[in-house]
């Protein structure tokens, strides 16, 4: 399962968020994606992930669902500032693991219900299952808040990939009226 959500993550989500398409993405059967631009912990290179999310009280949360092995985490262990790209745009921010169980817990049950079909692999009903089966399923599973700090850099900011996207859309009349020569 892990490495089918790589897969999908490497060459489908992350070039999507890239090229500026991440409003599109989303919806309640796939869930609502958001992409974490965090250091690595190794090599001190820029790595994208893309995550489930919830926004609860103007803060960002996302859930460690392979739990604290996760390369992901292991890379804001080592460094917590953070970008996001979310479907709205970018934001740049400091990941604190949460610590409260019950803020843990609303935070989770959020993130679950915006994980659409996704939500669902921990074995229970986010939308209906009690607070105890809730917190017994994720005990173990980091939830980590990203609270806010700016704005961070987006697709139509340097190095983002949206130029791609229009440089697509303004050349396609050209292409079609240089087929029909």
């Amino acid at each position: 399962m892990r490495s089918i959500f790589g897969l999908i993550n490497r060459f489908l989500m992350v070039p999507m968020f890239r090229l500026g398409l991440g409003p599109f993405i989303g919806n309640p059967f796939t869930g609502y994606i958001m992409v974490l631009k965090a250091r690595g912990w190794k090599t001190g290179r820029v790595r994208h992930t893309p995550l489930n999310y919830a926004i609860v009280d103007g803060q960002v949360y996302c859930l460690a669902g392979f739990g604290r092995a996760a390369h992901w985490y292991r890379n804001l262990r080592a460094d917590p500032h953070v970008e996001i790209l979310l479907p709205s745009g970018p934001l740049s921010g400091v990941v604190e693991e949460v610590a409260d169980p019950d803020e843990s817990a609303r935070a989770v049950r959020q993130i679950l219900k915006n994980g659409g079909f996704a939500g669902f692999f921990l074995g229970f009903n986010p939308f209906t299952a009690p607070d105890e089966v809730l917190r017994e399923r994720t005990r173990g599973l980091p939830v980590l808040r990203i609270r806010p700090t700016g704005v961070g850099s987006g697709a139509g900011d340097p190095g983002g990939w949206l130029w791609i996207v229009v440089a697509l859309v303004l050349a396609w009349p050209l292409l079609r009226r240089l087929r029909r020569c």
